[in-house]
């Protein structure tokens, strides 16, 4: 998978604007740079608030970040650590759950 459309439980408003879907695509490993893949696997909300910006569209702002809802931002959260799974792990996983 390499995007992953996200509804907000609680919509961003910019402006006149409502967000309620936020779509997150799979990160290179440069946009990843400044965080380390330990914060990123461990749920980090520094090392997230950092990459999400850079993978989001519509782009989301920092202060955008920290004002939302915390089930909105696990939600990105779970799906980024998605993203860094190796699709072995992935599918070793979906057999052990059938």
């Amino acid at each position: 998978m390499t995007t992953e459309i996200i509804t907000l439980d609680t919509p961003i408003k910019r402006g006149e604007q409502t967000i309620e879907t936020v779509t997150l695509r799979k990160p290179s490993a440069g946009e990843l740079r400044g965080t380390s893949l330990h914060a990123l696997g461990h749920m980090d909300v520094d090392a997230l608030s950092k990459v999400i910006p850079r993978i989001s569209t519509p782009t989301l702002t920092a202060s955008e970040l920290t004002a939302m809802d915390p089930a909105d931002f696990m939600q990105m959260a779970g799906a980024i650590a998605g993203f860094l799974t190796p699709r072995a792990m992935l599918a070793q996983l979906a057999s052990q759950s059938e």
